[in-house]
């Protein structure tokens, strides 16, 4: 993926989203506001964009985002329900409408077995109903390009969740 691509991207979730009066959320753990950053590089974004939350630590998923203790314990940081957790608390923590959250392991260090770098998470919500939506990819590359295909990843989920009425059906 190039920059003029997550460019693209950002400006196509920015139309959707003023063509149906919709603001947006972030939570970012391992883009540290990658997505963000995508969305205000488009000119106008204030108009759609609502704000941003870069979670690194588990202490700030908790205190900003109110991802709980247990969760965190019972299912690591990167994991689809910490994920859905922090999307969740995007919104309840702001005045948009969709939020997307993004939590993994960019590398090079920090991988398991069982979470190998590249493990990203993430999770699309809603505000007034519609299914929440949860993906988790194994993305290859150096830290740099994780990153950036999850800030891919991240607005095309965006897109798509724009895209849907509150009830989870397409306009």
């Amino acid at each position: 993926m190039t920059r003029p691509r997550v460019e693209s991207l950002a400006a196509e979730l920015g139309r959707r989203l003023l063509a149906r009066g919709l603001r947006v959320a972030t939570a970012e753990s391992c883009t540290g506001g990658l997505v963000a950053g995508a969305i205000t590089s488009i000119a106008g974004s204030s108009d759609w964009f609502e704000r941003g939350f870069v979670t690194y630590s588990n202490d700030a998923k908790t205190e900003l985002l109110d991802v709980p203790h247990g969760l965190l314990a019972a299912c690591g940081a990167v994991s689809e329900p910490v994920a859905l957790a922090m999307a969740a608390g995007a919104l309840a923590n702001s005045r948009a409408d969709i939020a997307v959250a993004v939590t993994g392991i960019a590398g090079p260090g920090g991988g398991t077995p069982g979470k190998p770098v590249g493990t990203v998470c993430f999770a699309w919500v809603r505000r007034g109903g519609g299914a929440p939506g949860t993906r988790t990819e194994h993305l290859a590359g150096d830290r740099a390009e994780v990153r950036e295909a999850s800030v891919c990843i991240a607005l095309h989920g965006l897109i798509a969740a724009a895209g849907e009425s509150p009830d989870g059906n397409s306009p």
